[in-house]
């Protein structure tokens, strides 16, 4: 057995098992778990005990909800409602505008006061640059980060596929790289002239992971994630109008993924998110550009990962950093998940296929279902 734990943690009380590894648990610095508001995908309950089952105890997820998470006196209900029925450590982004409408700033202070880990539009627009501009400071006031997921309204409205030769040939309206590239440049000018921290979730084309690496060699203080599925799929999976694959900021071509892997392995990307989107039946059942996207992932996320390892992309001792150590770092909740501990055992080698009455997220909506994947978590000691 190969033990990736911390030294900082407490091994538990186990047979060694050949070929297997014990991980810390995993922290995921993105996931819609649908609560409030959208409980027909997806609840605390189904999402939480799929996250933990899957070897996730830490998980972060955006204020786009309904209502929107801009009252900090409703995130301890939800965190307290997380652990008791999901058995997960929810940690929550607030709003970092009003309704997120991109206005004016929410209630920063008390989003604070409610203990969010820091803030973020979560993808959505801004009035103009000036709103962003003293958005961001006045988070800066209060010592909070800033969670971006870059995309230029403007560029990419009505788009539901990459700009590229699949979406021409399904007759797909295309999302040019630019969209996500020319929103990160001005999110990195406003993050250097606010000396703010920031984290950009969710990366998809080359540029942007130039763009970083540009911006991290000159010591700004910023920190980035890819989605899991971005590291295996491309827009070629596209193919045929499958719904499934559809998911936004959208696959891109095989150019970005092989930049997305180097940036990985260069230390430019510093985790791997789920971007976990659990959907009923029904959201993906209409044609391709009017179905809902997204992609439910911690069914899958670990059988992707040990991938990771299998393809010579990461080390068991860099796939532990990207998607345990670093998130935990990145989301400031280091000191709570070294004190709460816990172990993952995994089988890297064990085949399974995946099935809807194997998934245990309430939305079966992914790619791989019935693929056969190699990797799983066995057993989980978590209290």
């Amino acid at each position: 057995m190969i033990n990736l734990l911390p030294k900082e943690f407490t091994q538990p009380d186990i047979e060694a098992k050949e070929n297997h590894w014990l991980l810390p648990p995993l922290v995921d610095l993105c996931a819609r778990l649908r609560e409030p508001g959208l409980q027909q995908h997806g609840t605390l309950q189904t999402e939480g005990r799929a996250a933990r089952a899957n070897g996730f105890l830490h998980v972060i997820t955006p204020p786009d909800t309904t209502p929107v998470l801009e009252n900090g006196s409703l995130l301890k209900g939800l965190r307290e409602r997380a652990k008791q029925d999901g058995g997960i450590y929810l940690h929550i982004l607030g709003a970092l505008t009003a309704e997120l409408k991109g206005e004016r700033p929410a209630n920063v202070a008390g989003l604070k006061k409610g203990g969010c880990i820091a803030v973020t539009n979560a993808g959505r627009p801004f009035a103009n640059d000036l709103v962003l501009l003293r958005t961001l400071e006045y988070a800066a006031t209060f010592g909070l980060k800033v969670f971006f997921y870059p995309n230029e309204p403007s560029l990419s409205a009505g788009g539901v596929a990459h700009e590229g030769y699949i979406a021409s040939f399904h007759g797909l309206q295309g999302i040019p790289w630019l969209a996500e590239t020319v929103a990160l440049s001005t999110q990195l000018l406003m993050v250097e002239e606010t000396g703010i921290s920031a984290h950009f979730s969710q990366l998809t084309c080359k540029s942007s992971i130039g763009l970083m690496r540009l911006a991290k060699a000159q010591g700004l203080p910023v920190t980035c994630d890819v989605a899991m599925h971005q590291l295996h799929l491309t827009d070629d999976d596209l193919e045929g109008f499958n719904a499934q694959a559809y998911v936004i900021p959208p696959l891109r071509s095989n150019t970005d993924q092989k930049a997305l892997i180097r940036g990985l392995q260069d230390g430019t990307i510093d985790a791997i998110c789920s971007h976990h989107e659990p959907l009923n039946d029904t959201a993906k059942q209409a044609p391709f550009a009017e179905s809902t996207p997204g992609i439910s992932n911690f069914d899958t996320f670990m059988g992707l990962a040990c991938k990771l390892v299998r393809d010579n992309i990461l080390t068991p001792e860099q796939l532990v950093e990207k998607i345990c150590l670093a998130p935990a770092r990145i989301a400031g909740i280091e000191e709570q998940y070294h004190e709460i501990g816990g172990a993952v055992l995994v089988d890297p080698n064990h085949e399974w296929q995946l099935t809807r009455d194997s998934m245990l997220s309430k939305g079966k909506n992914t790619p791989f279902l019935n693929q056969t994947l190699q990797g799983k978590v066995v057993e989980t000691y978590f209290d």
